[in-house]
């Protein structure tokens, strides 16, 4: 509990003893010593709420909650009801209580998200290490990481062995082992072993940093019930204030002219005492505190899950998903390419392994990388032909001075470093690369057809890349995926979530892509589709969307981004996926379990169902409290209950966002 919490519980319980040992007291026969000692615990109370009042009337910000109180209570201190005025500003501050806690409580694990941010790096130069700020760290700097040390910025390991507790990322409790070569992300905490990192980002586009932004971005997006609520609030509240003026003025008019009642102080004080009950039930503050809260409190249950939410507006969305579209790789699959054999092959295995391998030697794709690891494995075996370096540019090579000196052309093996030269990415379909003055094309079976050269067709499950060099097919290689240990779970939780459509699109095959699908349990399968058709096949499907619906995509590749951007709502792999991705997606699962992916819809569906809960009882009980109180039947004790009491339920049911451990 915080110090003004504190203060505030105090200010209460004062307040509230005061109030009793008063009521009491037999003080009837002296009121003038009974106001002044009523006076006490009122302001004990209730005197910050006077002075915000007064400040909203001098900023000309009249009509809030805290004028409502105002009047109300200074009004039946006026009308000599003191308990019912001490009651209502005792019981008001009571319910500000519980909605500071129900903020506190929901604030907390967005603070130990905070956490996460490193003060320094221990930056390494010329073999010594200082402490410097991790915004001053470059890119390729080496940092050391102590046991017990967070990590200041994304990186490589270059040397040590070390568990990582990555919770405050994903909300996994497991520790993860890194190694030599493997990559740590920010904000995750060294456990044992000392590391040395070359950093790959900048501090400001590191994972942890990317993750507080989003979080701190994410109470400026608002629902639409959030919006409806504001609305709301700015025509509803000075409407019933001048409802109860109205009351309080024409109700003792309409009583002398129309039923003959004579004027009288009785008569006034009685439609005053109706119209000061009518504003102290009237005050908003049930809906005004509980909505927001609701959110607020599923934005950081859903973070302590690893599920980051990028606003209330997509947490609405997300409980309306009705049909989920997958990306392929990294996403179903580990996007852990492996190649599992080589096909057709005109030249020797290892020769067409390297041609590709150097063809593709700038790519960041998984299967550009399958290869390089291919040929790597060949060459540490002794079974390759090529060492050493290569470059893009043809006029540097090493290999241009050999063939000056009179070596083959074509001559591949005697060769200590390739030229590779003049690197054409062919979108969706593979690269065109120049290796030693001829022309190398690796790529699927479109970039074939599109040269004009025919590929041979392969029956194995896999992605195939095809090899031809300077128009002539030498045969392909046959590159695998491994389906991750959650997929077929993940969608299993999404049928019983109520997900009804699922959809999976990929560049791959369509063998491959229906081997994947069957095992996983998807039935729409959609394959060899490039960015674009990804776009046109999701454009599609929202056409056929039911009104009211969404429809979510997931992916976490950088070519996913147009299309995450595009769904009704994006869901991107964090831990592994694109800044691309990220940045476009309004869901971002840190821990690349698809099985997050139904649990996030639970906590969406949970949290607008509270939503909805308050708004419907907190309005119900309002309006007919406000009946019984424009009619004299409702006295300032059940005002207290439509006030204080409906926003204490309300807060304790917003709390309930927050639980989402068993989801």
């Amino acid at each position: 509990m915080t110090k003004k919490q504190k203060n505030l519980l105090i200010r209460v319980l004062a307040s509230l003893a005061m109030m009793i040992a008063l009521v009491l007291l037999p003080l009837e026969q002296v009121p003038v010593l009974r106001f002044v000692l009523f006076l006490v615990p009122y302001l004990t109370a209730g005197h910050d709420i006077l002075r915000k009042a007064w400040k909203g009337i001098r900023n000309r910000q009249v009509f809030d909650e805290n004028f409502l109180m105002a009047v109300a209570t200074v009004g039946a201190m006026a009308l000599g009801e003191y308990t019912e005025g001490v009651a209502v500003m005792v019981f008001y501050q009571i319910g500000e209580l519980f909605q500071s806690y129900a903020v506190g409580k929901s604030r907390r694990n967005i603070t130990e998200l905070m956490d996460i941010r490193p003060d320094y790096a221990n930056l390494e130069e010329d073999g010594e290490v200082q402490r410097v700020d991790p915004d001053d760290v470059e890119v390729g700097s080496i940092i050391v990481i102590q046991p017990g040390e967070k990590v200041p910025i994304d990186g490589v390991v270059v040397e040590g062995t070390s568990t990582m507790n990555t919770s405050a990322l994903t909300g996994e409790s497991v520790p993860r082992t890194v190694r030599e070569g493997e990559e740590v992300l920010s904000g995750s905490i060294n456990q044992d072993g000392l590391l040395r990192v070359r950093t790959t980002k900048e501090f400001d586009e590191s994972t942890a940093s990317k993750i507080l932004e989003l979080v701190e971005n994410a109470s400026s997006r608002k629902s639409k019930s959030e919006q409806f609520i504001t609305k709301f609030a700015r025509v509803y509240t000075p409407a019933v204030c001048y409802s109860a003026l109205a009351l309080a003025i024409l109700g003792p008019l309409g009583s002398m002219l129309l039923g003959g009642v004579p004027s009288s102080t009785a008569l006034w004080g009685d439609w005053i005492y109706r119209a000061l009950t009518f504003l102290v039930i009237s005050c908003p503050c049930a809906i005004v505190v509980s909505i927001p809260l609701s959110f607020f409190g599923g934005l950081g249950g859903a973070s302590s899950r690893g599920i980051l939410i990028k606003g209330s507006n997509f947490m609405e969305t997300l409980s309306k998903v009705d049909t989920v579209v997958f990306d392929k790789t990294g996403t179903i699959t580990r996007g852990n390419f492996e190649v599992v054999g080589v096909h057709h092959n005109r030249r020797e295995e290892q020769e067409l392994l390297e041609l590709a391998a150097l063809a593709e030697m700038h790519s960041t794709h998984p299967i550009a990388a399958s290869l390089r690891r291919a040929h790597e494995a060949l060459a540490e075996g002794g079974s390759a032909s090529h060492t050493g370096s290569h470059t893009g540019d043809g006029s540097l090579c090493e290999a241009e001075n050999m063939r000056a000196g009179g070596l083959p052309e074509g001559d591949l093996t005697q060769r200590t470093v390739p030229c590779v030269s003049e690197v054409r990415e062919v979108s969706g379909k593979g690269v065109i690369a120049t290796i030693d003055g001829k022309e190398v094309a690796v790529g699927n079976s479109r970039l074939m057809e599109e040269l004009g050269i025919e590929a041979a067709p392969c029956h194995s499950t896999g992605t195939i890349v095809h090899v031809a060099v300077d128009g002539t097919y030498e045969g392909h290689i046959v590159i695998a995926d491994e389906i991750k240990p959650g997929a077929q779970e993940a969608l299993t939780a999404l049928r019983s979530a109520g997900v009804q459509k699922l959809v999976m699109l990929t560049g791959d095959l369509r063998a491959t892509a229906e081997a994947v699908a069957k095992e996983v349990g998807i039935t729409d399968v959609r394959a060899e589709l490039l960015p674009g058709d990804k776009v046109a096949e999701v454009e599609k499907l929202l056409q056929e969307q039911k009104s009211g619906r969404a429809l979510a995509f997931v992916g976490d590749g950088i070519n996913d981004a147009p299309v995450l951007a595009r769904a009704d709502l994006g869901i991107a792999m964090g831990a592994l996926g694109s800044d691309a991705a990220i940045e476009a997606a309004d869901v971002v699962l840190m821990d690349d379990d698809p099985r997050g992916i139904a649990r996030a819809v639970r906590i969406a569906r949970k949290c607008i169902r509270i939503v909805y809960e308050n708004i419907v009882f907190a309005i119900g009980v309002k309006l007919a409290c406000l009946l019984l109180g424009a009619l004299g039947i409702a006295n300032m004790w059940l005002a207290i209950f439509a006030d204080v009491g409906v926003m204490v339920l309300c807060v304790l049911n917003a709390i309930r966002a927050l639980w989402v451990r068993n989801l």
